[in-house]
């Protein structure tokens, strides 16, 4: 089986598992290849240990009885395969055997090991892995199997993230700068998906799967399927809609995805600059959706063009449209719903940048005489 591109190593185990160190977004095709990865590896492994076999029922449990996303298995596999790991090389093969001390010794590993660049794993990664450990712990507790109580490890308290988003006159420059592609087509698709991310504070996959017959541009509004597949209804800005009008009216095809290729989405940021100054025939052009990265992609290339120094993703403008949304006086609930968290606690983290009034009472209060 092909491995997908964005897999940078793949390195053999002594254990039934195979580590893989993933970069970049991550599309569905991609998803899908690593998942059978993981379920091929399972099946063919000839290494037989108690705690090997519940770990493989348990990603079974999650994909049949939980129907979880394959991002969430791949994951967990990749999470508790370092755990196996681990827990072999300590001499605990089965789950009775797992205690508090070698729970101890797991987090110390975890807090010192470094890739090949000397980079140790960030205190949020480590506690996913530990997230994933709880969970399998609670499925061996759910289904009798004598173990270590999940409710016994605890996480430590991630510091507060840095959120990055563009303020007005960076998203001006941003929109502006799809004015550099020669290509009528391409330039519609590319103001219309800009638009359509900070209109709706889109996921990044949730816009590369946007469908035609899936979007009311007359009412302006539709529904999208997010994380844990859960539909929320999202909503498009008058200026959004019209530029997703424009560019469906300029299409020739029947390709049925809102965004799709045109040019040169997949080749590097220099040449799709260079491309600009060339048209191609349109019947020349491979017409398929977009990907999550493709997207990406278009979006590191205007900010290159606006000469934007932050580092901007499709998840920038995601940011930038809850900023926006809760700058102009939008409750924090309402955003919540908007980008679909499911705990107020994610939506939070924009509070302490969009809090006017503070703003204005340090403004009236401070520095007077």
């Amino acid at each position: 089986m092909g491995f997908p591109r964005r897999i940078i190593s793949i390195q053999k185990s002594p254990i039934p598992f195979v580590a893989i160190k993933f970069v970049g977004i991550v599309d569905k095709s991609y998803v899908a290849q690593c998942y059978n990865l993981v379920m091929e590896g399972a099946k063919n492994s000839k290494i037989d240990s108690p705690l090997y076999r519940h770990i493989n029922d348990f990603l079974e449990y999650c994909e049949l009885a939980k129907n979880q996303s394959r991002n969430t298995i791949a994951a967990y596999y990749r999470y508790l395969h370092k755990f196996l790991k681990f827990a072999l090389s300590e001499g605990v093969d089965d789950p009775k055997k797992i205690d508090l001390v070698t729970v101890k010794r797991y987090r110390l590993y975890l807090n010192r090991i470094a890739d090949d660049d000397g980079r140790q794993l960030k205190l949020i990664t480590q506690n996913y892995h530990l997230i994933a450990l709880r969970a399998f712990l609670k499925y061996l507790i759910k289904q009798d199997i004598k173990t270590l109580s999940p409710e016994k490890i605890e996480l430590p308290k991630n510091p507060e993230r840095q959120v990055e988003f563009l303020d007005r006159e960076e998203l001006e420059r941003l929109f502006d700068a799809t004015k550099s592609e020669k290509d009528e087509t391409t330039r519609l698709r590319d103001y219309a998906i800009l638009e359509t991310l900070f209109s709706t504070g889109l996921r990044v996959s949730e816009a590369a799967s946007l469908r035609r017959d899936s979007i009311n541009l007359e009412r302006r509004e539709f529904t999208v399927r997010g994380k844990g597949s859960k539909l929320r209804l999202v909503f498009l800005s008058p200026e959004a809609a019209d530029a997703i009008k424009k560019y469906l009216a300029k299409r020739k095809d029947n390709n049925k995805a809102i965004f799709v290729g045109h040019s040169v989405i997949g080749q590097s940021v220099e040449k799709q600059i260079e491309s600009q100054s060339s048209k191609k025939n349109v019947d020349d052009r491979k017409i398929s959706g977009l990907t999550p990265r493709s997207i990406q992609r278009v979006i590191k290339k205007y900010c290159r063009i606006a000469g934007i120094v932050k580092k901007v993703t499709p998840h920038t403008l995601r940011h930038s449209f809850a900023t926006d949304l809760l700058q102009n006086g939008a409750d924090i609930r309402s955003v919540q719903t908007l980008l679909g968290h499911s705990s107020i606690t994610t939506t939070q983290i924009y509070t302490h940048i969009t809090n006017q009034g503070l703003r204005d009472i340090h403004k009236k209060f401070h520095n007077k005489k």
